[in-house]
Parts: structure tokens; sequence; C-alpha cells
């Protein structure tokens, strides 16, 4: 069989003593400029260490409990952390005697995981006019009854959002910023209709600091209590 290769011929070698030399030039260029500097990933924020339980003087303090009333028949009570998310406290506690949370949904509900809300555009992308936080890390674990700040990407992103844990994640923790934690009036958190969003979504009739001593509203604007269910199941991580 003959060979399928041709024969080198003098133009062959020279057009390949070209090629070589016409190559060598932008490799050697490449060796000796420095290697671009890869970007630092973004420090994250150092944990602050906290006890799980609030210190004595601001557990079950009036000035440190924030009052949800929900759609969903009742009043949800959250012990405040200012000891453990100083402000993240702050900035709730503000939006709250603003008015701000009054009326707004929670928007993003799965079951065995978490309630999402106080987003003004009700779809997750909204926030209020205040500046974004800075992440405030803490020890205090993603358990059942949980209170943290929702973010983007950014650590320091996060600004009116919250959700409230239906089940434990710990793999949350160190990543979002507890900010407290429900002590009364889960049962009203468990009848949020779940979804993404929900057909049906239940709202925040008011968000008071219990030592405002603002009123429930009225029976009439609270709906009727929904089934709770009775097996939750966990969601998938990212859900």
């Amino acid at each position: 069989m003959p060979h399928l290769l041709p024969k080198p011929t003098r133009f062959s070698h020279a057009r390949r003593a070209v090629m070589m030399a016409l190559f060598a030039v932008p490799a050697m260029a490449l060796a000796q400029t420095p290697p671009a500097t890869p970007a630092a990933p973004a420090a994250r924020p150092e944990r602050a260490v906290v006890a799980t339980l609030p210190p004595a003087d601001i557990a079950n303090v009036p000035e440190q409990i924030l009052a949800l009333d929900l759609s969903t028949g009742g009043r949800v009570l959250i012990q405040l952390r200012p000891d453990a998310a100083p402000q993240t406290v702050e900035r709730i506690k503000a939006l709250a005697r603003q008015g701000f949370y009054n009326g707004l949904t929670f928007h993003r509900v799965i079951e065995g995981f978490m309630a999402q809300g106080g987003d003004p555009r009700g779809d997750g992308t909204g926030g209020s006019q205040l500046p974004d936080l800075p992440a405030e890390f803490n020890t205090l674990p993603h358990v059942r009854g949980a209170v943290s700040m929702a973010r983007a990407q950014d650590f320091n992103s996060a600004n009116s959002q919250f959700f409230i844990m239906l089940l434990p994640r710990l793999t949350l923790d160190g990543n979002y910023t507890v900010f407290g934690r429900v002590v009364a009036g889960m049962e009203f958190v468990d009848r949020i209709e779940r979804g993404e969003p929900p057909a049906n979504p239940a709202r925040i009739l008011q968000a008071s600091i219990l030592a405002d001593n603002l009123p429930q509203p009225a029976p009439t604007a609270l709906a009727p209590p929904a089934a709770v269910p009775a097996s939750p199941v966990v969601a998938q991580p990212g859900g």
C-alpha cells in the first residue's frame, strides 16, 4: 500500500520553519506577560458568638418584642435579639414603627422550610428605601421559629425581607443574620399558605413593637383558621 503522506519537500520544510517562527513570537510574549491576579473572594463577616437564650435584660421586655398580626388568625410574638444583631433589630423596629410591613404578603413559602415576607413588591425583588444592612452573622441557629434576614448574593444586601423557619435548617447558619425567634403564635405561622408565590398569600395586617401597645386588628380583618399541615415534607436545598 502506498504511503498516504507526501514526501517532505524544500517548500514544506521552509514553510514549517516560517510557521514555527511566527508562532514562537506570541508564545514568548505570553510567557513574559505576568499572569492576571485573580480577584480575591469576598470576605465573610465574622460570626458574633452569642448565647442561644436571650439575656435577662431583653428577655420578655416589650421593647424587644415584635408583634405580627397575621391574616391567618392571630398575633405572632417574636423575641428580638439586639445582643446578636443590633443593626438588624434596629432596622426591623424602625420599619415596623413606620408601618412599612402593614399589608405585605408572605410571597415565598416552602413546606418544611420557611415563610418569607417583607417585600413591598411581593416578588422577592423589593426592599425599603433605607440602605442595605451589613451582615451580622452570629451563632443563633436556624431552628424552628427562628427569624432571619433574606439577602441577595452579597452578604451585605439584607434590607427589609425576612423569613421564619418552619423546620430546622442548620446549613443556613453563618450565612444569614438571625435576629429573633417566635415565642408565641407559631400556629399562625404554620397556617401561612405555601407557594412561590402562594395562590392566596397570607398578609401581615400589622407589625408593631409590643411596647407601643397597638391593639390587634379587628377580628373581621382576620381570615378563618386554616388546617395546619399534618406531615410537612422537607424541601430540597436551594428550593
